[in-house]
């Protein structure tokens, strides 16, 4: 009988266990939020210290407020160029594995994100540039609009609605992109609230500013007119400041480079002949330039600084629909850029006007290494080189149905363009497919950043791999090995202490350095070797 009572006992209480453990999973399932709207914000040619967050002293208080609710990554990364990153981050791959760097035809399994997302019942907008193979509507998008005229922010001539051509900008029409590309995207917004509410969408916004030519409405330019002054020597010493007061990172500030440009770029000389006697084509000591020359580019950086608070404004516009519709807390937004700020320099489009007021449409200027250093704060280089700065972005990510952990950094997890993909597949529900139009696919190399939206852990992942135009890296763990031009030798960095890379430990450490570049050229292999299976 004690038998019979004890057994009875058991029983019970492991039924009870039972319910309770079922109560807390189903409590648990009702807690979980459901599968997000995505809003994801792509910058062009913005550096990684120009937001007020990052350390910048522009006026950018959307995107701020949107990381004090949110998270903002100090360890994120994208490929160094326009199309490459846009691939990396539409596709889960790297630009090779999909034949977008070079840029070709991407492979027949190279799905895009809506593509990836429809089966999930999501439904997908574009609003702003492109710049990958093919038309937007065959990738997958319900609506676009679509500029590649990437040389006119004011009057462009190539510009499209859902793939078909529009008739020209005409000059002085109001127009100006980043107001366009919001005014499309609270469009899309308006029409899936009347046509498809109830089901999630996702908004690809894609702004062609602060990129080249730098052109801003003048009031906007008014605005910074002489904020820049002291000079990017100063400014740049102002942003490590604040970057380390926010407690973003703790890093040296490296040494600006007087030398080295993208290899395109126009020539000194000429540049003076062309723009002016206060252009300057190298990044040297404010100091030791002419009161002319502090003048000009002084106003330049204005206008850059007006490009990023424009498009901050236009952000929200958008933002602010999601609030009316009701949508803001059930949409995760995540704002990137994608390359670090530019030392380019060169005359495109309609050419440049000497006689144009600068940052107006009759005048075509670039932002220049000086300049392109200080937006890049604490880092070395620029667009175009796997060096931090021109990989490093920002990354603020804000969902406030399932992020709580509102205004923390997240320095633990070094990430990468191609872990978007796998991140909001993770949370749509929707597993990414082994094969695309009846071909395999492989595996995505990315990895899902939902375990860091809790907590600030890393990620595991073997390493991150760097490769455009002959400029070389990877990343694996806190160790980088980065190379700047097909012939370069291999740096070594610990990013830990040094993520400015100014102290460069590969006299020190060879065998590290074997080790991590045998790697890179196995993954390089893999890499291209999958890029060659499909497009060509």
């Amino acid at each position: 009988m004690r038998w019979i009572a004890s057994t009875s006992l058991l029983l019970v209480s492991t039924f009870a266990t039972l319910a309770v453990a079922s109560g807390a999973e189903e409590a648990k399932a009702k807690t979980k939020p459901p599968r997000p709207n995505v809003l994801l914000i792509l910058a062009d040619d913005m550096g990684f210290s120009d937001l007020g967050c990052y350390g910048g002293e522009i006026e950018t208080p959307n995107l701020d407020a949107l990381a004090a609710r949110g998270l903002r990554y100090a360890q994120f990364y994208n490929t160094a160029r326009c199309w490459s990153s846009r691939a990396a981050i539409l596709t889960g791959y790297y630009p090779q594995q999909v034949n977008r760097d070079p840029p070709r035809k991407r492979p027949e399994w190279a799905a895009l994100l809506p593509q990836l997302l429809a089966p999930a019942g999501y439904r997908s907008y574009h609003s702003g540039k492109w710049h990958l193979d093919g038309p937007v509507l065959a990738g997958g998008f319900e609506r676009s609009y679509y500029l590649h005229d990437y040389d006119r922010n004011f009057n462009p001539k190539d510009h499209r609605l859902d793939d078909r051509p529009l008739p020209p900008v005409k000059p002085g029409t109001g127009y100006y992109t980043s107001t366009a590309f919001a005014d499309r995207a609270v469009e899309w917004l308006d029409e899936h609230q009347a046509k498809h509410q109830g089901e999630p969408f996702f908004l690809y916004l894609a702004f062609t500013v602060p990129h080249f030519p730098i052109q801003a409405p003048p009031e906007d330019i008014e605005k910074y007119r002489t904020r820049y002054t002291p000079g990017w020597d100063e400014i740049r010493e102002a942003r490590w400041r604040r970057q380390r007061e926010l407690g973003l990172l703790d890093a040296p500030l490296s040494d600006r480079d007087p030398k080295t440009v993208p290899p395109w770029n126009v020539r000194e000389a000429d540049l003076k002949r062309r723009i002016g006697p206060g252009e300057a084509g190298y990044a040297v000591a404010w100091d030791s330039l002419s009161p002319e020359q502090k003048e000009f580019q002084a106003v330049k950086m204005a206008i850059h600084a007006a490009m990023v608070d424009r498009m901050d404004r236009e952000i929200g516009k958008v933002l602010a629909r999601l609030d009316a519709m009701g949508a803001a807390d059930d949409t995760i937004v995540l704002f990137a850029s994608d390359n670090g700020a530019s030392a380019e320099q060169m005359i495109r489009g309609d050419g440049h006007d000497p006689n144009a007021e600068p940052g107006s449409a009759g005048s075509f200027l670039c932002l220049g290494p000086g300049w392109s250093t200080a937006s890049n704060t604490p880092f070395r280089l620029h667009k175009y080189w796997n060096h931090e700065g021109g990989v490093a972005t920002p990354l603020i990510v804000s969902w406030p149905a399932g992020i709580k952990a509102g205004g923390e950094i997240r320095h633990a997890a070094a990430g990468h363009f191609i872990d978007v993909v796998p991140t909001l597949l993770e949370l749509a529900g929707a597993p990414a497919p082994t094969s695309f139009h009846d071909r395999p696919r492989p595996p995505l190399p990315g990895v899902s950043l939902v375990p860091t939206f809790d907590a600030d852990v890393a990620l595991e992942r073997e390493a991150i791999y760097f490769s455009h135009e002959g400029n070389r890296g990877l990343r694996q763990g806190d160790w980088k090995i980065v190379a700047a031009g097909k012939n370069g030798p291999w740096e070594l960095h610990d990013l830990s202490v040094d993520r400015s890379e100014t102290h460069d430990l590969a006299a020190e450490k060879p065998d590290k350095v074997r080790e991590m570049a045998e790697l890179w050229s196995r993954l390089d292999e893999q890499y291209r070797k999958d890029g060659a299976t499909g497009g060509k």
